[in-house]
């Protein structure tokens, strides 16, 4: 039984209920990531024994499957596109704006399915965008692509972001500081293709490069689609 199907127990004078739990956990979460979620630091914050949440949530991993779940609410727009390209792209931008709201997601997107309401309704308007186009075994193969390149380029970004928070160094100060070493080894001539990248190359935004490559997976997914006659 999952955490969703079991019931949840009455309350007490301090009251209680898996809303509250989550919205309290989201809020460590923020504060101070995965590592800052404990069913003790959560009852702490609530007022409440942590063994009062044992009759809500059984476990810690319970209780990041119902963070995910919660953050999967603020995934889906208020109306589907039409259109499958732009209904996929809403999707991953949107996706990447609640990671950016709460970066511990990214430690957990791509992990096990999501099974809580939210997470199945963003599966479904995944799903949905491409049902129809093509066979079933391409839509599912389509969507496990679209998926894979989201939680990889989000993934990416926050973990740029991390390290510039913990040395302290933003992205022009870590090149400036590690220039010389890298001006070195390209000049041994032993990597051209990275010279020609780091000399010539365009360097853009973490949103333009997101969008960018957001726009080529869905270019390749749309190669693959076969759309029915109308």
């Amino acid at each position: 039984m999952t955490v969703w199907d079991r019931p949840e127990p009455p309350a007490r004078p301090v009251p209680l209920d898996r809303e509250r739990i989550v919205a309290a956990a989201v809020a460590l979460a923020d504060e101070g990531g995965l590592e800052a979620v404990s069913l003790r630091k959560v009852a702490a914050r609530l007022g409440a024994g942590p063994m009062r949440l044992y009759g809500y949530i059984s476990t810690k991993e319970e209780l990041l499957d119902l963070l995910v779940d919660e953050v999967h609410a603020e995934i889906l727009p208020e109306e589907q596109p039409g259109d499958w390209r732009e209904a996929l792209r809403v999707l991953a931008h949107r996706t990447r704006q609640a990671a950016l709201r709460h970066e511990w997601l990214a430690d957990l997107l791509g992990g096990r399915p999501t099974l809580g309401p939210n997470g199945l309704a963003v599966t479904e308007a995944t799903l949905a965008a491409l049902d129809g186009l093509a066979g079933l075994d391409t839509v599912m193969r389509a969507a496990e692509t679209f998926s894979a390149y989201i939680n990889g380029a989000i993934r990416r970004e926050i973990t740029h972001a991390r390290a510039e928070r913990a040395t302290g160094l933003s992205k022009r100060d870590w090149q400036r500081a590690h220039g010389p070493h890298v001006t070195r080894m390209l000049a041994t001539g032993r990597f051209p293709a990275l010279a020609k990248a780091v000399y010539d190359g365009t360097d853009v935004d973490a949103e333009t490069s997101f969008a960018t490559g957001l726009d080529w997976v869905l270019d390749s997914v749309a190669a693959k689609l076969t759309c029915p006659p109308t």
